[in-house]
């Protein structure tokens, strides 16, 4: 399913952050997540878990799923964090940012395990995949 990526800080994310806690357990629960409208969970299967691929489809991050009434069908939330950093766009059509909100990406249901933060920046920037 084709949505558009919000990324924002939740105030357990900052809680957790600023604590110096983004090795714990708490903090992949809350910021590996991605969270979705009811209608949108419904449309695909109800899964616990989904895979967030970026636009260009060379990026892709396994994060647990939220059903919330608080996201719009045809848009997606996740924490800022690692796990959404990866999926988001790092070009910043000349503005000095990139594209957090409104950024194109797919969802699908996944069986992926989901990493802890310092897995995933292992994965992703240590081992150049």
């Amino acid at each position: 399913m084709e949505v558009l990526l919000i990324t924002g800080s939740t105030i357990e994310e900052g809680r957790l952050a600023k604590g110096g806690d983004k090795f714990t357990d708490e903090y992949t629960q809350e910021c590996a997540a991605c969270w979705i409208s009811p209608v949108d969970f419904v449309s695909i299967c109800s899964p616990e878990k989904v895979k967030v691929t970026s636009r260009d489809r060379k990026h892709s991050v396994a994060v647990y799923v939220k059903c919330t009434d608080s996201v719009q069908p045809g848009h997606v939330f996740m924490p800022r964090a690692i796990w959404s950093n990866v999926v988001v766009d790092p070009d910043t059509l000349s503005t000095g940012s990139p594209l957090y909100k409104g950024a194109p990406v797919k969802i699908e249901p996944t069986e992926e395990e989901v990493l802890s933060a310092e897995d995933l920046v292992l994965k992703v920037y240590v081992g150049g995949q």
